[in-house]
Order: C-alpha cells, then structure tokens, then sequence
C-alpha cells in the first residue's frame, strides 16, 4: 500500500511518521502531484497557522490537487480545519470540503490553547471501528471546527465542537491521532483499512 503525507509547512510530519511505523506502515513524504496522486491512502497532517498553509498549498497548486483526490484522505489538526470552509484565524478561505467555520476558543476563563487529553463522544463511521464512546485522544489547538452534518465526533471544551468530520473519501480528525496512544494507532490502523 503507498501512503503519501502531504508535505508543507506543517510541523507534525515526523511524529505522524513514528506512529505510523509503529502500527508497520510506511509512508513517503511529499508534495509532487503524481505522488499524491498515485498514492492508496493520504494523510494531510498540521500543525501551525491556517493562512500560511494554505498561501503554501496554493502557491504550489496543491489546494486543487487535494480537492481532486478520490482515495481516502485523512486531515489531522490544522489539516482538518484547513478541510473546512473558512478559518478565523487570519480570515482564512480553507477548501470547503466540510461546510464548517473554524472558530477560536473565547469562553471567559477557558485555558487557550487546549493542551491535553479530552474524551469524545458521539462517534459513528468507519474510523472510529472499535474505539469506544468516550474515549481520550490528545489535542492541542486554540481553534475549532463547528458542529456541522459531517460530524463524527464531539468533544467539549467550553461548548461542544467537532472533533471529527467525514464527508466522501475525506475523514479529520482535530485531535492528535500519532499522540493519542492506542486509540490513535487504532484510527489510523482503521483509515488504512477503509
């Protein structure tokens, strides 16, 4: 099977790279078009700053290309939120594969970012095969995707919000799935087997 992680400026490729060798995957790392293409599986992972990404994917053509893809897509943090129609962080037009505003935390008193394990709840879809309500996965984020239809997932942290989306061939996750232990390796291990 040939995986292909979206390369640009995003600051978990190699941890995503040790969780996937972890589970006995491998994947290359790249932002050619024909890699992308040919690829079984793509992961576009994230982390960092929403207009810097997509002026990068833009820049190289890779916005059309990822919304050309037909085999499944994994977005990991900012990957999914770039997923999404529109971002708040620097008014940003993301992809619009998922019909969701990105949004910043503002609950008074509410710690931003969020650091740390928190539970999901309300999961449903084929990547979450075998991981139980309530489950803890780590997150790291000082934005949110809304609840939308695509919504797989929910967790909360000062009100509730999207914690997964699905919609066709393209699945996100905001937590970090190569952080999140064994319930990551399991949705990873299910994204590989869709």
């Amino acid at each position: 099977m040939k995986i292909a992680i979206v390369k640009y400026n995003a600051g978990n490729i190699q941890s995503v790279l040790f969780a996937l060798d972890r589970i006995g995957a491998k994947a290359i790392v790249t932002d050619e078009k024909d890699q992308l293409l040919e690829a079984d599986k793509v992961i576009f992972p994230g982390v960092g700053e929403a207009s810097s990404a997509m002026h990068y994917l833009r820049e190289r053509g890779l916005d059309e290309l990822i919304l050309s893809l037909k085999q499944p897509v994994l977005g990991i943090c900012l990957g999914m939120q770039l997923l999404c129609d529109h971002s708040e962080e620097n008014e940003t037009k993301c992809l619009g594969i998922f019909p969701a505003r990105v949004k910043r935390f503002t609950e008074p008193g509410l710690k931003v970012p969020q650091v740390g394990w928190n539970q999901l709840t309300d999961i449903k879809g084929s990547l979450f095969t075998g991981v139980n309500e309530k489950a803890y996965c780590y997150f790291v984020h000082s934005y949110f995707a809304e609840l939308c239809s695509y919504t797989t997932a929910r967790t909360d942290y000062g009100g509730s919000f999207s914690s997964a989306l699905a919609r066709d061939n393209f699945y996100g996750v905001q937590f970090h799935t190569e952080k999140s232990a064994g319930i990551g390796d399991r949705i990873f291990q299910n994204f590989l087997a869709l």
